[in-house]
């Protein structure tokens, strides 16, 4: 194995830092790295902001909750940028809709995410710690004005870095098998299904508690009513313990919350610039249908 794979296929999340500074020409290597990824039309809509101020540093762990955060000496917020673009546009005198498509969206989406994982790889390349940060998303308004985003720059996920204090922990995954098809989708039989789960979280379950079983049937029939949450709730309580699926639909990841929280997110895109007409809004003109037929997406020769 050479050590590039090496370093892919034992990489684990950080989350324990070394009091110790991540120097300044470390930095630039990662940034380097990061804005040579793959981007669609070699457009690169994504802007990165840097975080090393303690104060600013505190702020961000508070926001997402994460504690730990505090102790990483440098941070990465990735974002999809199209405000950059956009003005770029306007000032060559060129049309521009990419706020206002979905298309641009997802694969500017997909663009900020290749630069941040090639960032990641790159830090653990050079002896350092890396782990991602979710809850960037989740608190898109707060980080847009203490970032101080502009109109349709919005983050997608953040990175913190630093000098590990311990080597993380590699997790076991699913097996190719599970998740690899050949030219086709693949069902896989039930039980194959819940074998090649039971080998990644082997030894990895919850005891049930009449608070958390409460706190579990009410997910469930948030999310999928409530015949459904009283069948799960006696599975949960005949079993006498919670699987890794409920702990992580039910109780950690929350099926009902993650609905709920879907118009706040969507209210939180449309506030930061972004938003995409709806089909019958969005029909074009007679001669955009026509140009549409005419067209297919472009295949840039600039990426």
């Amino acid at each position: 194995m050479n050590q590039t794979l090496k370093l892919l296929t034992e990489r684990g999340s950080c989350r324990a830092f070394k009091d110790k500074k991540v120097p300044r020409d470390v930095a630039r290597r990662l940034i380097e790295a990061g804005i040579h990824a793959p981007t669609g039309g070699n457009l690169q809509p994504y802007s990165v902001i840097k975080i090393e101020k303690p104060g600013a540093i505190r702020e961000l762990a508070g926001l997402c909750g994460q504690k730990f955060m505090e102790k990483a000496p440098l941070h990465f917020v990735y974002c999809v940028d199209l405000h950059r673009l956009k003005r770029w546009a306007a000032l060559q005198y060129a049309p521009y809709s990419a706020d206002r498509s979905l298309r641009p969206f997802w694969l500017a989406f997909q663009d900020t995410v290749i630069c941040a994982h090639s960032m990641c790889v790159a830090a653990e390349s050079l002896g350092l710690g890396s782990v991602y940060i979710g809850p960037v998303f989740d608190q898109m308004a707060a980080i847009r004005r203490m970032c101080r985003l502009p109109k349709a720059v919005v983050p997608v996920v953040s990175l913190a870095v630093g000098y590990p204090a311990a080597r993380p922990p590699v997790r076991r995954r699913l097996a190719p098998e599970a998740v690899v098809h050949d030219e086709v989708y693949r069902e896989l039989p039930d039980k194959a299904l819940l074998a090649a789960y039971a080998e990644k979280y082997k030894g990895i379950s919850e005891k049930v508690s009449a608070e958390r079983l409460a706190a579990f049937e009410r997910t469930c029939e948030g999310s999928q009513g409530g015949a459904f949450a009283r069948k799960c709730a006696a599975a949960a309580r005949t079993a006498g313990y919670f699987n890794v699926a409920q702990l992580r639909f039910g109780l950690d990841y929350k099926a009902d919350l993650m609905l709920r929280l879907t118009p706040k997110h969507l209210g939180m895109l449309k506030a930061a610039g972004l938003g995409w007409p709806s089909a019958r809004q969005g029909k074009p003109s007679r001669a955009g249908a026509a140009h549409e037929e005419a067209v297919r997406p472009p295949v840039s020769r600039l990426s």
